[in-house]
């Protein structure tokens, strides 16, 4: 059995990885936001809809693509719809769902807000690591999304 207390130097390895992942996503977040007016949700529901052959997705599998509940993306795509981001259509294999599909107005944002974000990336992430301190991060992150995507017993 495992020793749960947190060892001498585990704490000040985590409290720096909170603080560091908290200040990034809000920089992140806020110079999106200048630049574009878009916000992450935004961002993210555009880039995920860019990203598709056709600009176009069914609702259920840019849920679960995202990973979030029913009701926050039904919130999220009504404002993004309202700002002529989005627009819904019904699914004609199955008129209980509806496809959501970019406009020409969306795709041009995310466009822009993909340039906006990735300089970002650059200037705040990439650039200050060395090639060696990346591949760290990019292991380290994977690591921990396998040992998260697994079943695992408390």
């Amino acid at each position: 059995m495992k020793n749960h207390a947190l060892t001498q130097t585990q704490p000040t390895a985590w409290v720096s990885y909170q603080r560091m992942r908290v200040r990034l996503t809000e920089r992140l977040n806020r110079e999106l936001a200048r630049k574009t007016g878009l916000s992450e949700a935004d961002y993210e529901i555009l880039a995920a809809l860019t990203e598709t052959p056709d600009e176009s997705v069914r609702a259920l599998a840019l849920r679960c693509g995202l990973e979030w509940e029913k009701s926050r993306l039904s919130h999220q795509l009504r404002r993004m719809e309202a700002r002529g981001l989005v627009i819904r259509e019904e699914c004609v294999e199955d008129n209980r769902g509806s496809v959501i599909r970019v406009t020409d107005a969306g795709r041009t944002l995310a466009a822009e807000a993909k340039r906006h974000y990735e300089q970002a990336v650059q200037q705040y992430v990439t650039d200050v690591l060395s090639p060696e301190q990346l591949a760290a991060l990019g292991s380290i992150a994977k690591t921990i999304l396998s040992q998260l995507e697994e079943p695992h017993n408390p």
